[in-house]
């Protein structure tokens, strides 16, 4: 079997990641006193650091207060205590791994009952059928607007660096802001930020080049892209190909490529496909497509859950091998298999036919193996995941209590 998954990477900034197992990006959920990371965090990525991976993304940080997914959002900007994600970033990197932090701005994709704004290119609300009420109706940005989110985005880079990160990575995928402008479906603006790709891939790149500017060469900055929204009419394959080269002139050291939305989860899965590679690693064929052009490293995130699949991964021609669930089940999962182990648990299956709350009752499963980490317990596969899913939600509820006075008291 091949050896590349335990080789090094080294990165355009000059940084070098120990393996091709990248930590990826979950949504916590798990803010202390004032929006900031506490022991929770510290303890979870202790426990993931000493777990073999070379890379730790950090679940999204948002970096407007005002504007978060949900309650428990971390946010780091130009008021936030910088300690607290100083002791964040040690935790991680206490073992070798590099730790960046993924910085993301939820757009129209906040809850109708949070707090503080709803922005979007342009005033499309999400469709979701009976839930669409869930979100709030957002509101098309001004110019001003879209200048302090590049600005807000620079702020929390920058600071992401003095507390110590190794880098960080911008969230245009899933459906968030940057994300809503590349998509034709969501953006119908008719001025320099709307149209044809590049205006829509506008924001983005001015988003990456703020942060280029504002930290050293030697920090590495990414991005995370869908391959794909999955949505007809949407941004497609062609259209993250074409992306990707338009990131490759401004520093970018790695594009991880996803999938979908709130309005369409690919990111969930394709449990109705019959081939294996395909259930475990979710966009691996728009990513074999994809490394063929990219001038920059690729790492493909979705489903993956053994070696063999990850070997076969990196044989398509991309770089780093991303997981979540996986890893939040199995926090050592990349020490398992450098001794030739595999996991021993998985997840229960969530059968719902409400594919909306079958995505968000999956995340809770996952947030739900995490609060057991914290907490001093092993994950376990057994958890139910309507259990998983009522716990979530009373957690979400105390978390909005405690957001909206601290936003208030703001």
């Amino acid at each position: 079997m091949s050896s590349e998954l335990f080789s090094p990477l080294v990165l355009r900034s000059g940084g070098t990641l120990r393996n091709r197992i990248a930590k990826a990006a979950m949504e916590e959920g798990m803010a202390g006193a004032s929006q900031l990371p506490d022991e929770r965090l510290v303890s979870l990525y202790s426990h993931w650091g000493e777990g073999g991976a070379g890379l730790l993304i950090t679940g999204n940080v948002m970096v407007h207060a005002e504007a978060l997914t949900g309650p428990g959002g971390i946010v780091l900007d130009q008021r936030a205590a910088l300690d607290p994600f100083a002791r964040w970033a040690d935790a991680g990197k206490a073992d070798g791994a590099a730790m960046w932090m993924q910085i993301s701005h939820p757009g129209r994709q906040v809850q109708a009952r949070m707090p503080g704004v709803a922005w979007a290119p342009s005033a499309v609300a999400i469709e979701l059928g009976k839930h669409s009420k869930r979100f709030a109706r957002p509101v098309s940005m001004s110019e001003t607007q879209i200048s302090e989110t590049v600005e807000r985005f620079a702020v929390t880079a920058a600071l992401a660096e003095r507390a110590g990160f190794d880098g960080v990575e911008v969230h245009a995928a899933h459906g968030y802001l940057l994300s809503q402008f590349l998509s034709p479906l969501v953006n119908r603006r008719e001025d320099r930020w709307g149209g044809p790709l590049e205006n829509r891939a506008r924001l983005l790149l001015d988003v990456v080049r703020a942060i280029r500017a504002v930290v050293r060469p030697s920090f590495a900055v990414a991005v995370k892209l869908n391959s794909a929204d999955f949505q007809r009419g949407g941004f497609d394959a062609d259209d993250a190909g074409r992306v990707i080269a338009m990131l490759e002139p401004f520093g970018v050291d790695l594009v991880e490529l996803s999938g979908g939305s709130y309005e369409s989860p690919a990111m969930s899965g394709r449990p109705a496909d019959d081939r294996t590679v395909a259930r475990e690693a979710y966009f691996l064929d728009l990513a074999r497509d994809l490394s063929e052009t990219s001038p920059l490293p690729l790492m493909l995130t979705g489903g993956i859950t053994r070696r063999e699949t990850a070997e076969a991964v990196l044989t398509s021609g991309v770089a780093v091998v991303g997981m979540g669930t996986a890893i939040a089940l199995t926090p050592d999962l990349p020490r398992r298999w450098q001794a030739g182990n595999e996991a021993t648990e998985r997840l229960r299956p969530v059968t719902w036919t409400d594919k909306t709350l079958a995505s968000a009752a999956g995340m809770a499963l996952v947030r739900h193996q995490m609060r057991r980490v914290t907490s001093g317990k092993e994950p376990t596969g057994r958890t139910h995941p309507l259990q998983a899913f009522l716990s979530d939600q009373r957690a979400q509820r105390r978390a909005l209590r405690r957001y909206r006075a601290w936003l208030e008291a703001r």
